[in-house]
């Protein structure tokens, strides 16, 4: 789209897509180094935070090496963790499991139940307060090259193509960022992340990247029913043993209730609804006391990065490097992430700003490799590498048992494992089995007091896109749904997709089917680009602002 179009340019030293805890952070110790480095920061939500959810328990461990007195200036780490517990479900009852019986990173506490897109919020403040420049409602949607084929920038802002692709009567054409290196930090799965990853051959080598979907509420709960500090972990019913996933809950704030459910997405069964799961998941006993007499006020969903350190890619490329979940640093067991996005953030600020003090630009970052390679954030990984593999294996119940073991003895062995360093396998859209083989799921009815239907859900997500703009889902071939997806797997993406994206529609007779794609639901959280069996759905970015406004996520 960018061929072809003159656009004004304009000069930073670096240009950091996306305002997440990754690029917020590389932003902050940037200038740090230097009041007078040039840096940009630009995101596609409508503001900072609009498209940040998390659980979120944080480790501040992050944050702390960041701005030592964080704290004491205003950070939003609301309230610190006073319990924790973790509990194997059945359909009524459930076991709870010993957390001195857990590796000990798998205690929460020292941490912090919080808002991660506050705490966005926050580190947005801090930045702009030592001069750098913030755009939001700015989607990054094209890489720039030079004339080696280093990447010198982005393109942002580009407004006004209509529905058909034409320039409307609102069309702005961008402008081009160029920067000596341009860093990626969109999240999970994002579009600028892929092309990279394609062009420059970052993950030869390595295993493939592997997702689960995470989907949120938070609830407002009466003060007989609160209880700030509490963290409660689950796994389990309503899964079955063979789909790997569990939940989280934590009590916090202006008695708020984060609840959320995770599915891994190499589950088998093309049948199964991640949405439907979640919300019959909250009728049990166990969750459903904490809910009792309260008020959902906010809904959301996002992919999760679980592919560890066997799926890390190659960090740098020409021009730039990839940061935080677009490198994939969540560390499964723990169910965390923003902290190594932090630390990933000031390593890659830190190289980059040697490199331009010696006179650098657009060349490979080898150092922040290097210092990854040393870093904390690599241990941390070492140490839990095998907690999916295993489970993606061995199932939740033998594969739990096992990783906790493995975790354990890695632990007290300098990292050393009976396991060695287990692959993944299969990719999530590979692992999705043939319709024929499983058996449908007929989920219960949403009771509209601790369930509900997805799209007064996706109401509360606040989600809004131009109508009169080209659909960010592509298709590559538009036959694919109805021809082979719907015979083969029963169409899945009316299934996973947690927004009512997608839908097979029928004539009166009940013949013909058509796929259908309601783009305007659409949340963000990339599940179709992953999950699609035949990876025909290609996700993109919309025009800037578009997407869920998340408060308090």
């Amino acid at each position: 789209m960018s061929e072809g179009v003159e656009r004004e340019s304009m000069e930073y030293d670096v240009v950091v897509v996306g305002a997440g805890p990754s690029g917020l952070a590389a932003a902050i110790r940037l200038k740090q180094l230097s009041p007078d480095i040039s840096v940009a920061v630009i995101e596609k939500g409508s503001e900072v935070g609009a498209h940040i959810l998390s659980g979120a328990v944080i480790d501040p461990i992050g944050l702390s090496e960041l701005l030592p007195n964080a704290k004491e200036m205003g950070a939003p780490l609301e309230t610190p963790v006073t319990q924790d517990k973790f509990l194997l479900l059945g359909p009524q009852g459930s076991l709870e499991l010993p957390m001195w019986a857990m590796p000990k990173y798998m205690n929460n506490h020292g941490n912090y139940i919080a808002s991660l897109a506050n705490v966005c919020r926050w580190l947005g403040q801090q930045a702009e307060g030592l001069g750098v420049e913030i755009y939001p409602g700015m989607a990054a949607s094209d890489l720039v090259f030079n004339e080696d084929g280093a990447v010198k920038g982005v393109v942002a802002g580009v407004f006004g193509i209509d529905k058909d692709g034409n320039k409307g009567p609102d069309y702005q054409p961008g402008v081009e960022l160029h920067a000596k290196y341009t860093f990626i930090g969109e999240g999970v799965r994002g579009s600028l992340a892929k092309v990279l990853k394609s062009k420059f051959g970052l993950s030869e080598g390595r295993e493939p990247e592997k997702f689960g979907i995470g989907l949120k509420e938070i609830w407002q709960v009466p003060d007989e029913v609160f209880r700030p500090g509490f963290v409660q972990h689950t796994t389990g019913w309503p899964l079955d043993n063979a789909t790997g996933g569990g939940s989280w809950m934590y009590h916090f704030g202006d008695n708020y209730v984060s609840i959320g459910f995770v599915v891994h997405l190499n589950y088998k069964n093309p049948w199964l609804s991640p949405f439907d799961e979640f919300q019959r998941f909250k009728h049990h006993p166990d969750v459903a006391q904490h809910l009792e007499g309260g008020k959902r006020i906010a809904y959301g969903a996002r992919a999760i990065s679980e592919g560890g350190l066997q799926s890390v890619p190659k960090l740098y490329f020409p021009g730039g490097v990839l940061m935080g979940d677009s490198a994939g640093f969540v560390n499964v067991p723990r169910i965390k992430g923003s902290h190594n996005a932090m630390k990933s953030g000031m390593m890659a600020a830190e190289a980059a700003f040697a490199a331009i003090q010696a006179g650098r630009a657009c060349d490979e970052l080898v150092e922040y490799d290097e210092a990854f390679q040393r870093s904390w954030v690599r241990k941390e990984l070492h140490k839990v590498r095998n907690a999916k593999p295993l489970l993606s294996k061995y199932g939740t119940a033998l594969g739990g048992a096992l990783g906790m073991m493995d975790m354990h003895m890695v632990n007290m062995l300098g990292g050393f494992s009976l396991f060695g360093t287990m692959g993944h396998g299969k990719s999530d859209a590979e692992s999705t089995g043939l319709a024929k083989d499983h058996k449908p799921i007929v989920y219960p009815k949403p009771d509209g007091v601790l369930s509900f239907d997805k799209l007064s859900s996706v109401f509360l997500s606040n989600t809004n896109h131009d109508e009169n703009q080209p659909a960010h889902l592509k298709l590559k071939d538009p036959t694919v749904p109805v021809s082979v997806n719907l015979p083969k797997y029963g169409e899945p993406a009316r299934l996973y997709c947690p927004a009512g994206v997608y839908e097979v529609l029928y004539d009166e007779q009940g013949n013909n089917p058509r796929f259908q794609i309601n783009f305007q639901n659409c949340v963000h959280c990339k599940t179709c680009d992953i999950k699609d069996p035949s990876q025909n759905i290609v996700w993109t970015t919309p025009q800037g602002g578009d997407g869920p406004n998340y408060p308090n996520m």
